[in-house]
């Protein structure tokens, strides 16, 4: 709700075989990716969005109230970044801002 009234576009999903479907058709400039989804969780479906065409260079950003998994489990599967719930509204909302003003420029999400 509030990256809603921050202006952003939000587009939600309930597990992660709707979260490709609805990639692959909105093409979105970002997407904030549960770890714990159902269906398949949000690390194998961050691997399928980075192996499709369509979506591979989306930046995906994990999301979690989960402590992230050690190693480069994460790096991996694609994540650009994580963000750890609970966090501040408006640290969200800059945080999906600078991800999205990259994309749109076409500079990396980490540079």
């Amino acid at each position: 709700m509030y990256l809603s009234l921050a202006g952003f576009r939000v587009v939600k999903a309930r597990d992660g075989f709707e979260a490709l479907a609805l990639a692959r058709e909105e093409r979105p400039d970002l997407v904030l990716m549960d770890l714990g989804l159902p269906g398949i969780d949000g690390c194998e479906a961050t691997r399928r969005l980075k192996q499709d065409r369509a979506t591979r260079d989306v930046p995906v950003v994990a999301l979690t109230a989960q402590a992230p998994p050690t190693g480069n489990l994460l790096e991996a599967a694609g994540f650009e970044a994580v963000i750890t719930k609970p966090c501040l509204p408006d640290e969200l909302a800059e945080q999906a801002h600078r991800f999205v003003r990259r994309r749109v420029a076409g500079t990396h999400p980490l540079a």
